[in-house]
């Protein structure tokens, strides 16, 4: 099993839920998180003021797929959060050795 782990843009989650959703995986979990990589933030400008946002906002979405899927699911995060500027986020990928359905006791791939 792959734990896939994406930072997006925001204002592309509704995209990535439904690409995802359309490959067959809606189980995932949503979290809102700040942060920065390269792009060391933005210049905003406030009542003629100019300061830098160098936190921003991103949503960290995260599931658990079988190996066979895992690189489909990538893709389909890539493509789904893909504006080519700079900000576009990141994905990771993991190795999951166990995975256990707390309600049956089930392990494995039939958690998933």
């Amino acid at each position: 099993m792959k734990k896939i782990e994406a930072i997006i843009r925001p204002e592309k989650l509704g995209v990535v839920r439904k690409a995802l959703e359309e490959v067959g995986y809606a189980g995932l979990t949503i979290s809102d998180v700040r942060g920065h990589g390269a792009q060391r933030g933005i210049k905003e400008h406030f009542r003629g003021t100019e300061f830098i946002v160098d936190i921003l906002p991103k949503v960290k979405v995260e599931l658990v797929v079988p190996d066979s899927m895992s690189a489909r699911v990538v893709k389909e995060i890539c493509d789904a959060a893909r504006t080519g500027a700079i900000g576009d986020g990141r994905v990771f990928v993991s190795t999951v050795d166990e995975a256990i359905r707390i309600r049956t006791g089930e392990s494995g791939d039939a958690t998933l």
